[in-house]
């Protein structure tokens, strides 16, 4: 299974970018063992629309192309529910234990993600009630994928 980290802007060369990275390459060799074959970060341009309804509908459309047909999706978004890091391992080993191809793991842009997109999803999970800059959301991110694979192939974890 694939699993395909998503999101709208790219991050400009520096500390975040790296430490996404590590995180996302170390989910990649945790999760390698599990069925995820591989862990990818996308990213696309923010939509230079004017109105944000305009905006976001062209940036959902982009973030679709970026995902391989009957990709299940998961958004990071401000609107969604609390998880813990095990209720949302839990969700990916699911998921690739019922046979999803790929698990598409979205975060939007600065005007939010799209009504549209928000109803395909299955999940919507945000961290918090508080506004995140879009680099730390990434980190955030990816940190939990990597913390979700570590989970999953059950290494002890502090807080049970």
């Amino acid at each position: 299974m694939r699993l395909l980290l998503v999101s709208v802007g790219r991050l400009k060369a520096g500390p975040e970018r790296d430490l996404a990275a590590r995180y996302l390459e170390r989910a990649g060799a945790a999760g390698r063992p599990l069925g995820f074959s591989t862990i990818d970060l996308r990213e696309i341009e923010e939509s230079r629309a004017r109105r944000p309804e305009d905006r976001k509908t062209e940036e959902a459309k982009l973030l679709r192309a970026q995902m391989p047909a009957s990709t299940k999706m998961i958004l990071f978004d401000e609107r969604g529910s609390a998880s813990s890091s095990t209720d949302f391992a839990a969700l990916l080993g699911t998921l690739r234990d019922e046979g999803a191809p790929a698990i598409g793991l979205v975060i939007g842009g600065p005007d939010g993600l799209a009504p549209e997109l928000r109803a395909e999803a299955t999940r919507s999970i945000a961290f918090g009630a508080m506004t995140w800059p879009h680099q730390l959301v990434r980190i955030m991110a990816a940190e939990q994928i990597y913390r979700a694979m570590t989970i999953l192939a059950g290494h002890p974890y502090h807080r049970e």
